[in-house]
């Protein structure tokens, strides 16, 4: 164990000592506690960082927990039927699906932007336009084919609603493909469904429904695609594409309070863009799972960029006022796709997710928002994943802080910045003012410096220094 973990486990025994802390649910006094019972299934990064922390012990099988971080099949089958103490924490909220499914991710966008249209006007709409033209198929062919016939020529991509890590994904640019994909998907059972209304009901508060769509599954066996306009113009280094993946921890939809992590990674596709090949995955798709299957893939080396080097990179190419804006561009889209659901995702007390967004960018820095992933990956594909890996779970246990150690006034706690707290968080320390808001900055540092060690050091310290004073 090295010495900064050594010193962070010695304060952490301190402030454990016949304290009380105040967490984070406005104001009400949390009873520390000595020993944190652990639960996964995941047998990932996540089980070593679980499995390190001081004070908390894994538990087999049935047996209780205060911790679990779980599956979404588990909050699926489990969720309703568990009861909770105050004190327990769980990995997902409950329909956490409103903003990682890429369908219902898109219908409640467009509904956010036009209720923002109707309340604050057009401009205020527009900063919702971070999303490609997208249809769900098979539901909204025909809107599709119509779509598709005033742009004859143009790229579009098809993926599956419900999967990742590139499966199921392909590129066309003629009719005939996708009445091939129907023909041999789902045969005469799809060509019926356009007729019929989407498997899962929409609640009076709108959000989707999806116990319907389980019971379901056996009687249809439909798998529902978005139909997207490909981005043909995306930004490439080295002649290469890439996206970027961004962590965003969400604590609380009513207020809504999210965290953003300073470090994140560009992942490449492995060999150089074109538009003439649309069916090399190689080129088009830089999902890990694809890329570490190419026969020129180096499992060391990877097709990874941490941000800090892709900021700087960009930086010297375009200066640093371009690089504030794109970075400013892609915090708009963290907030705006967080606010499209806040009122329709149930934002139960013991609930907090780690979203891994996935944003491309195009040959004008302009951010696109891809997909949320509610499960990122915690594999790590070489020692600088891990490490990034390990430092983000480290931190994401901290803000969620089921040792009660935090006042809840905190703005930075490790990588992790507070960017939303019930409205816009604005740095403590005065920096040029990039953002339009007058004198506000946001308090955001996406791959800026990520000196987590000495804040942590810093954090705990003042901490304990608040407990001596308090005794």
């Amino acid at each position: 164990m090295n010495l900064f973990k050594q010193e962070l486990n010695f304060l952490f025994s301190l402030q454990n000592q016949n304290y009380k802390g105040y967490g984070l649910s406005k104001g009400k006094e949390r009873e520390q506690r000595a020993s944190i019972r652990f639960k996964t299934t995941l047998l990932t990064t996540l089980t070593d960082v679980l499995r390190h922390r001081p004070g908390w012990v894994e538990v087999k099988d049935e047996g209780e927990w205060d911790f679990y971080w779980c599956d979404v099949s588990w909050l699926r089958e489990n969720f309703d039927h568990t009861y909770m103490d105050e004190h327990v924490r769980i990995s997902h909220f409950r329909n956490h699906y409103e903003l990682t499914r890429k369908n219902y991710m898109v219908k409640n966008l467009k509904r956010f932007r036009k209720q923002l249209e109707r309340e604050a006007g057009k401009l205020e709409a527009a900063k919702c336009d971070f999303f490609p033209k997208t249809f769900e198929m098979p539901c909204e062919y025909h809107l599709f084919v119509e779509e598709f016939r005033k742009n004859p020529g143009i790229t579009w991509i098809m993926k599956p609603v419900a999967r990742s890590q590139g499966k199921g994904i392909f590129l066309f640019r003629r009719l005939k493909d996708i009445m091939d994909w129907r023909k041999g998907t789902s045969g005469k059972k799809l060509a019926s469904l356009e007729a019929q209304p989407a498997r899962s009901t929409v609640n009076p508060s709108g959000s989707h429904d999806t116990r319907g769509s389980d019971e379901q599954k056996d009687e249809i066996p439909v798998e529902n695609y978005v139909a997207q306009r490909y981005i043909e113009n995306p930004y490439l280094i080295g002649g290469r594409k890439f996206d970027l993946r961004v962590y965003v921890l969400v604590m609380s939809y009513l207020p809504l309070r999210a965290w953003l992590y300073r470090d994140g990674f560009a992942r490449f596709s492995n060999t150089r863009f074109t538009l003439s090949s649309i069916d090399d995955q190689y080129v088009h798709l830089t999902n890990v799972a694809v890329q570490k299957t190419s026969p020129d893939y180096h499992p060391e080396k990877g097709c990874k960029w941490m941000l800090q080097r892709f900021r700087q990179y960009l930086a010297s190419k375009h200066g640093p006022e371009a690089v504030e804006t794109l970075f400013s561009d892609m915090d708009n889209i963290f907030v705006k796709s967080l606010q499209s659901v806040q009122k329709v995702i149930i934002s139960d007390k013991h609930c907090f997710e780690l979203y891994g967004y996935d944003i491309l960018i195009d040959r004008n820095l302009k951010p696109w928002l891809l997909e949320v992933n509610a499960s990122p990956s915690l594999t790590a594909s070489s020692q600088e994943d891990y490490e990034l890996k390990t430092c983000l779970l480290e931190d994401t246990l901290h803000v969620v802080d089921m040792e009660a150690r935090l006042t809840g006034r905190e703005k930075r706690v490790g990588g992790f910045d507070l960017m939303w707290n019930d409205g816009p968080v604005s740095r403590e320390e005065g920096t040029p003012d990039l953002s339009g808001m007058g004198n506000f900055v946001t308090n955001t540092h996406l791959g800026c410096i990520n000196d987590r060690k000495n804040q942590l050091r810093q954090l705990f310290h003042s901490l304990q220094g608040q407990k001596k004073a308090s005794s």
